[in-house]
């Protein structure tokens, strides 16, 4: 009875209470006298168990009716007991299997009853009416029990749809956490290479040209700040806005100050490569479209990663070949250096990553990247992103 709700633990406490009540009350006036008293306060001392135990208890209280049976007692009050034992096993019972046989029990049993019963009227309608309370029981009790299976599949229902909304919530929030890590490596990776690029030009000219150097420095510092900018706009994300946060802290709700980069700002990207010392040119063919933001980003990174890469490898004075083209199938970017630049004056260390980063980025949109050294030297990227409405294609290895 331990650790069950206080509320049903009163309800049983009644129920045997009254029952034990019933017998004792009969006890001079019953046939038995006190030894079918005794039988009666067994039944009701078994009946506090019936939610726990109840096919237990169905056992305990049949064997006693079968004493009262052998006794020749004849049915008695107190033989509520074998009806609310009988309502316990089919409603409470872990299979209906119990239930079932407790109901054919109870049908013999409705015989030897019957049996026993003074003949006022004929044995067989005290039978029948014995059989329809009996009857009548099991059925409310099978009833009962359905209706209990129901609600608890309910539930269970519930609990499931409630972890899979909370796995849900967590893919979302791993998944907005790499695109913030993959956006924060784009933000440090090409700000510090072009940071690095100026300091070490800074550097080597500023005792033979002191207005380039001071240039230099100038393009280190915007550059910088720039990058601090980005980057407060991405950390932004990962606090608690209050109720737009999601998971772990995570805000994965549109954040108005998070905007995303857009090719509109494509030519700043161009003049601060310029600035920190590529000689770029840059062509647009077609008519430009509107591209969905995700897509949009993809190019403007992919875009920042050839030049990054154009600066770190080809050097200082490369000359680059930017070109942007729309068609109605694809967006197309080709970035193409001659690797005819000036040596930087200290390697700039590599992550390592950037064309798995582009990969990446153009394989989510179902396009093609390829990467590699021009036989007439330098380095040429191209890459077609298709438009929404083109079906999907396959990744060229470089």
């Amino acid at each position: 009875m331990f650790g069950r709700p206080l509320r049903g633990v009163a309800f049983d406490v009644a129920v045997s209470v009254l029952v034990a009540l019933v017998s004792l009350t009969a006890a001079v006036s019953q046939p038995g006298g006190w030894a079918a008293t005794l039988v009666g306060v067994a039944m009701a001392a078994a009946l506090l168990f019936r939610r726990t135990h109840p096919s237990a208890v169905t056992v305990v209280v049949a064997a006693l009716a079968l004493v009262q049976v052998i006794a020749e007692w004849g049915p008695l009050v107190y033989d509520v007991a074998v009806l609310i034992a009988l309502y316990s096993v089919v409603k409470y019972g872990e299979r209906l299997r119990d239930g079932v046989l407790a109901g054919a029990v109870a049908a013999v049993g409705v015989l030897l009853a019957a049996a026993q019963t003074p003949h006022v009227i004929q044995w067989w309608v005290t039978a029948l009416w014995y059989a329809l309370v009996t009857g009548a029981v099991w059925l409310v009790a099978l009833n009962v029990r359905t209706r209990r299976l129901y609600v608890l599949s309910l539930e269970e229902r519930a609990t499931t749809l409630e972890r899979e909304r909370e796995a849900e919530s967590r893919a979302a929030v791993a998944e907005e956490r790499t695109r913030i890590a993959r956006e924060l490596h784009d933000v440090v990776a090409h700000s510090m290479a072009v940071m690095i690029v100026q300091a070490d030009g800074a550097r080597f000219m500023f005792d033979r040209d002191p207005a380039q150097a001071r240039t230099a420095v100038k393009v280190v510092a915007d550059t910088g700040r720039q990058a601090l900018e980005e980057m407060r706009r991405l950390v932004g994300v990962l606090r608690d806005a209050g109720p737009g946060g999601g998971a772990d802290g995570l805000v994965v709700a549109a954040d108005p100050e998070h905007r995303r980069l857009a090719l509109t700002e494509l030519p700043d990207l161009l003049t601060r490569f310029g600035d920190a010392g590529l000689r770029i040119h840059s062509t647009v063919t077609g008519a430009p479209q509107a591209l969905p933001p995700g897509l949009e980003l993809t190019v403007y990174r992919v875009v920042q990663e050839a030049l990054t890469n154009a600066l770190k490898h080809a050097g200082v004075d490369a000359g680059v070949e930017v070109c942007l083209g729309y068609t109605a199938e694809a967006v197309v970017v080709q970035v193409v250096d001659n690797g005819l630049g000036r040596p930087l004056v200290s390697p700039t260390p590599s992550g390592g990553h950037g064309l798995l980063g582009m990969r990446e980025r153009v394989t989510v949109y179902d396009g093609t990247l390829t990467a590699g050294p021009r036989p007439v030297g330098g380095w040429q990227v191209d890459v077609r992103l298709p438009l929404p409405s083109e079906p999907a294609t396959e990744v060229i290895a470089a």
